[in-house]
């Protein structure tokens, strides 16, 4: 299944990132969980895939994670094959963003179709592919 969610950072700067994602990795591999991370200072958007089991545990770890505020699932649903088979938390600092910081302070993310939503993932899937090719 993939669950896709926003929150916005508590904190954020370079180490407490690097611990969100050695954190995500090292849980991610224990659990077969893969996904991406795309950050910045303003807003997380994450997708988690993998187990049903697993991908619930896992955004319920960060919906209890202080590091995250105002949690919240944008996308559920059950899947065929992943988008970061190779990833066990793939981080983009907002390269592939779409939203700016005003459409999404005016929340951008809440009128948000499913399908732009992922598009977001898929873009970053098929670059990250590229990445593993090389």
């Amino acid at each position: 299944m993939q669950i896709v969610y926003v929150s916005q950072p508590f904190g954020f700067d370079e180490p407490t990132l690097a611990g969100i994602l050695l954190d995500a990795r090292r849980c991610n591999k224990r659990d077969d969980v893969t996904g991406a991370l795309v950050c910045r200072h303003d807003i997380y958007l994450q997708l988690l895939e993998g187990p049903e089991d697993a991908v619930r545990a896992a955004y319920a770890r960060i919906c209890c994670d202080d590091r995250h505020a105002g949690v919240k699932e944008l996308l559920n649903r059950k899947i065929n094959s992943r988008f970061f088979a190779n990833w066990a938390m793939l981080h983009d600092p907002a390269k592939t963003w779409i939203w700016t910081e005003a459409e999404i302070a005016n929340a951008a993310l809440d009128c948000a179709e499913p399908e732009e939503i992922i598009k977001v993932f898929k873009g970053l899937s098929e670059r990250s592919e590229k990445l593993v090719a090389n």
